[in-house]
């Protein structure tokens, strides 16, 4: 090879260093992820499982309490206000979410989260999107926002499929909240979703957790048994009495305090507590799936 050609070949390889993607190609990459992420089968079928839990909740209320009996044997108390599904069908939405929160939802993020980048590599996909000017950073930070609003729409389908069945197999209109007081079907509807928005930001960092362990390995299969795996695990730990020191700790622990938005007034602590635990979680393994994916051998 002749100098000439060396040289031209360093200035094509320099020019190709600095070119930096534009903020247009940017929102391309990202509307492609999203794209590819809600056409897999995959993901429809995990949708419409989280979709069938609130109608199954409904229709087994709806079953229960034919005879004019109580639903949840009458104690009316704690997150899943399922004795109120049939005075007011929106509290369906609350107790929707409470059930599908310590697992069904997790499950499904941690499945989307854990193919995110593992997922690429058992293709031999992840090669051809470094090649285009994504870059690494980019490319994981892409990941993530895709993960995120995965975590949006997956509590959003959750929320209206409960909202739909409450409205057709039990009444609307005022509620009663866990304070005794009364409100408007409307404001009950805006603390519906608000607590929609605090349950799919409880998952930050379930989705930080996924997404570091799907760099670790180049199995999809095995990213998203272990992220599953850890999840279990760790909801298991918070039920042990013996471990209670560390339980603040877990990014679980306040997973259900979004029922304190339907207090009179609101209980904001514990609801501050765990958006404060999530975002470090996130910030935690955020770090670290940056750090690994930046440093990995890119085989495939």
């Amino acid at each position: 090879m002749s100098r000439a050609e060396i040289e031209a070949g360093a200035v094509r390889v320099e020019n190709t260093a600095v070119r930096t993607p534009s903020p247009l190609w940017t929102f391309g990459l990202f509307r492609s992820e999203l794209l590819t992420t809600f056409r897999r089968w995959r993901t429809i079928a995990l949708l419409a499982v989280l979709a069938a839990v609130p109608i199954l909740i409904g229709i087994a209320i709806k079953i229960e309490t034919r005879d004019g009996s109580t639903a949840g044997g009458g104690g009316g108390e704690g997150p899943a206000f399922i004795s109120q599904i049939t005075n007011n069908g929106l509290f369906l939405v609350f107790t929707a979410l409470a059930a599908t929160l310590p697992f069904f939802l997790p499950m499904a993020i941690g499945v989307i989260a854990g193919d995110a980048i593992a997922g690429e590599a058992n293709a031999g996909t992840l090669r051809y999107l470094l090649v285009a000017p994504a870059g690494r950073t980019r490319l994981l930070l892409t990941k993530y926002a895709t993960t995120m609003t995965f975590c949006l729409v997956a509590t959003l389908v959750v929320a209206l499929s409960a909202l739909t069945v409450g409205a057709l197999l039990f009444p609307l209109g005022e509620l009663t909240t866990i304070s005794g007081t009364r409100i408007s079907f409307t404001e009950g509807l805006g603390r519906a979703l608000l607590i929609a928005l605090v349950v799919a930001a409880s998952l930050i960092g379930v989705a930080a957790l996924g997404l570091f362990v799907s760099t670790l390995t180049n199995s999809g299969i095995a990213a998203m048994a272990t992220t599953v795996g850890l999840l279990i695990t760790i909801q298991i730990l918070d039920q042990i009495p013996q471990l209670h020191a560390l339980q603040p700790y877990f990014f679980s622990h306040y997973w259900l305090s979004f029922a304190d938005l339907m207090r009179d007034p609101v209980y904001w602590d514990d609801l501050v507590r765990n958006l404060g635990l999530q975002g470090l979680y996130a910030a935690v393994f955020g770090s670290a799936a940056w750090a690994r994916f930046a440093a990995k051998d890119i085989t495939a």
